[in-house]
């Protein structure tokens, strides 16, 4: 009997301790919370597989006991008090159990509080865009996988689809805050080994958090079915210890920094069409060619073809136009804070050559930055049109942002109220709803709503000083590097007359560009 007896207690006992070795099983993480999920999971399954074993145990012996061939009698009886109070009160009570800790890990996963860090991840089709607030550092990432692998002609790698150009970057022992959003469709940013998944939806923030144990590499994906390629847009996290990311931060600041001279110099330069094309050609592949295709065929009723179509074949600005700004309405997003004005004008200059389409025309990065701040491209792109003081700024990379600052004056044109008005409606859609909503409600608890707010209610120098300058210690980022005097003017006096505000200021841009001198 003790033989027996030991036997089960080494059955019932053998699945807890090598559960986390199961390759089937769900893996315990690297995060607190990660490991708190795995717990419940097990705390969940010992659960349901005790039921299991009492209520098919009771079966099996009832059914070998009490055959028929035996000669047993089926009783004869209707209520019995007893048996229903009992099952009613044990799967109560059993339920309770499980909701105990089910509750306390759900409400430590919604807790995103007292974060040391916080992260804007924005999903589109198909990458991840990592904005680090308050340290001025946002770049794609974007998959990373050869096409040759994805095509079949190369053996595919241990991470294959699961690789990026970039990494998100993460401290240890931080808690890091993420707020999620979306520019196009749905999205999922699901990473197992932290335990966060969470949506990214178009036009709303959703909140996750972490705190990373172990420093490595953490792999997921998209998590929401978000199109074609919905396949082909990997996560990759790399976590470090706390020192090794301030240097990496650091580094990070001097890239930006080293970009935005990059940048300043390509408006000067004059690159051959060969050059233009060979450099073309690997922003298309790497950009493009998941929408378009690598032969620039499209897909017929989804994306168009780019051979010999009305945009190749028309002027230069409106192909530069549609790579900068995207298109309303379709899956053609706005490149321009993915590319630099060097890069745009390669893959422009590529899509009007390649393919047969032979246009002969040669795109240098100064008409990109001119058809960027309202200019005029030479459709012969041969002679690049001179910048004037009256370009406006809509929808400028920051890296040519910061160069057209330095050689053109700042565009403080005075507007009407209506004019700024409607250009205050293009900004902030484009670049406040995210957090405050279309409706200027914000997301109470998260971001404030802007109805009748103190800012908007308080003087206009207050208002100007939050959006130039940001506010420490909240997800409120400066806007001064990224948004002209004239479109800061434009935003703050929507912001101040919108959604019944009705203050009746009217802001301009030599207000925004004098504040604090």
């Amino acid at each position: 009997m003790k033989q027996w007896l030991y036997c089960v207690m080494a059955v019932l006992l053998a699945p807890p301790v090598g559960a986390n070795e199961m390759p089937l099983n769900m893996t315990k993480g690297v995060t607190n919370i990660s490991g708190q999920v795995y717990d419940l999971h097990m705390i969940i399954l010992y659960i349901c597989c005790a039921i299991g074993l009492v209520v098919f145990g009771i079966m099996i012996y009832s059914m070998i006991y009490h055959r028929k061939s035996k000669g047993a009698v089926a009783a004869n009886f209707h209520e019995s008090t007893k048996v229903e109070i009992a099952w009613t009160v044990i799967p109560f009570v059993i339920l309770i159990g499980m909701a105990i800790p089910a509750t306390k890990t759900l409400i430590a996963m919604e807790d995103p509080s007292d974060a040391d860090l916080t992260i804007k991840i924005t999903g589109s089709q198909w990458k991840w865009h990592y904005s680090y607030f308050n340290e001025d550092v946002e770049f794609y990432s974007i998959l990373s996988t050869p096409r040759d692998q994805i095509e079949g002609g190369e053996t595919k790698s241990d991470t294959y689809l699961l690789e990026v150009d970039k990494p998100l970057v993460l401290p240890l022992n931080r808690k890091v805050r993420f707020l999620m959003t979306s520019d196009d469709v749905i999205h999922s940013w699901w990473v197992p080994a932290f335990a966060v998944k969470k949506d990214a939806n178009p036009g709303f923030i959703n909140e996750a958090w972490t705190r990373i144990d172990k420093a490595g590499t953490y792999r997921g994906q998209c998590a929401e079915l978000c199109g074609k390629d919905h396949g082909f847009m990997p996560i990759v996290v790399q976590a470090l210890p706390e020192a090794e990311y301030d240097a990496w931060l650091l580094d990070q600041k001097q890239q930006a920094s080293n970009a935005a001279e990059a940048a300043k110099a390509a408006l000067s330069e004059t690159l051959s069409k060969e050059e233009l094309m060979a450099t073309g050609e690997q922003i298309y592949l790497s950009t493009c060619a998941a929408c378009h295709q690598p032969n620039g065929a499209g897909l017929p009723g989804v994306f168009p073809s780019l051979i010999g179509s009305p945009i190749i074949k028309g002027p230069i600005n409106g192909h530069i136009d549609i790579v900068l700004n995207g298109k309303p309405g379709t899956a053609m997003q706005s490149f321009a804070k993915q590319l630099s004005a060097k890069d745009i004008a390669a893959v422009v200059t590529y899509e009007r050559n390649a393919w047969g389409n032979n246009s002969g025309d040669v795109i240098q990065a100064v008409d990109v930055s001119n058809a960027a701040n309202g200019g005029n491209a030479d459709n012969s792109a041969s002679a690049p049109q001179p910048m004037t003081s009256d370009s406006p700024m809509e929808s400028v990379p920051t890296d040519v942002q910061q160069v057209v600052a330095t050689v053109m004056p700042v565009d403080l044109t005075e507007l009407t109220h209506e004019e700024l008005m409607t250009e205050g409606l293009q900004v902030y859609t484009a670049t406040c709803a995210a957090c405050h909503q279309a409706t200027g409600a914000g997301l109470p608890g998260a971001f404030p709503s802007l109805i009748g707010s103190p800012v908007i209610k308080g003087p206009v120098e207050q208002h100007i000083n939050i959006v130039r300058n940001g506010k420490p210690g909240t997800a409120m980022q400066a806007f001064a590097s990224s948004l002209s005097p004239r479109q800061m003017a434009a935003v703050i006096t929507y912001e101040r007359n919108a959604w019944g505000n009705n203050a009746g200021d009217t802001v301009q841009a030599t207000d925004v560009n004098s504040y604090g001198q």
